[in-house]
């Protein structure tokens, strides 16, 4: 943990936070000692958490790496945002065309602090940081930075990764995803992972307990609640599926069970 200049007056050193506990887990640097303290104590719960935490990661790679090959998008709209970890989805986005565009959104001061790890944007391209709740969809809407990067003429993925199972159900996540989609050109995609229980429901419900614990509830959802997500979306083909399942390259996949996933993964288009 490096003497990082994070703002004291803005950073909650004595409480968990999931990002940072996310950047633990995964072997990151960014962390206090309460997020090490929960992460340990979620895999203690369910030692698959880390298989399981990197196969999301792996699942964003693929998705963007998709949507500017298959799918032809040059625009990201990238929201929870998370701390920076390379490759970072303008690296993977412009590592196939240079000239893609991101715009990533989250509410996290530490994210902003170190914000410039995703502004390192290739000339032809443009990264910009909009400090914004998904919650509150109008100020990432009308967030200024959000037009100088973006054309909204022209299609935008929509990247909602790992989120929403901390949005419970009094904070609309599937109205918020819709208000986000809804300025959106035809053409847009929306990809999204979406947590669930379905596949290890005691682990996972333990990690949750322990979310719930550091004053962190999450709300998992079902295949079906899943679909809300996509309602009048064409999605791409596998359709929902556990993350590793979503297009397997073979880099990161062999000998990942069911049970070790608590992730759903899918891409749809706007028609």
């Amino acid at each position: 943990m490096p003497d990082n200049g994070w703002p004291a007056d803005r950073i909650d050193t004595e409480h968990a936070h999931s990002a940072r506990i996310y950047d633990y887990i995964l072997g990151g640097k960014d962390y206090y000692p309460a997020d090490q303290e929960a992460g340990d104590a979620m895999v203690g719960e369910w030692p698959a958490l880390p298989v399981h935490m990197r196969a999301n990661r792996d699942w964003m790679n693929r998705a963007v790496r998709r949507l500017v090959e298959e799918e032809g998008i040059r625009q990201f709209l990238d929201i929870g945002t998370g701390i920076p970890t390379s490759p970072n989805l303008h690296e993977i986005a412009q590592s196939v065309a240079p000239d893609a565009r991101v715009v990533y959104v989250d509410n996290d001061p530490i994210v902003l602090t170190l914000s410039q790890g995703l502004l390192s944007s290739t000339p032809e391209g443009r990264t910009s940081y909009i400090e914004a709740d998904f919650r509150d969809p109008a100020s990432i809407l009308e967030a200024p930075e959000l037009r100088q990067t973006l054309d909204l003429d022209r299609p935008v993925a929509l990247t909602v990764i790992a989120i929403v199972h901390f949005v419970l159900d009094e904070d609309d996540a599937v109205g918020v995803v819709r208000r986000l989609l809804e300025p959106l050109p035809p053409g847009s995609c929306l990809a999204m992972t979406i947590g669930t229980a379905e596949f290890a429901p005691e682990e996972v419900g333990r990690v949750a307990r322990e979310y719930a614990a550091r004053d962190m509830p999450m709300r998992l959802r079902t295949l079906d609640e899943a679909h809300e997500f996509f309602a009048g979306l064409e999605l791409l083909e596998p359709g929902i599926v556990q993350v590793h399942k979503w297009h397997p390259d073979g880099t990161g996949e062999q000998g990942i069970r069911d049970e070790d996933i608590a992730m759903y993964g899918a891409v749809a288009r706007k028609p």
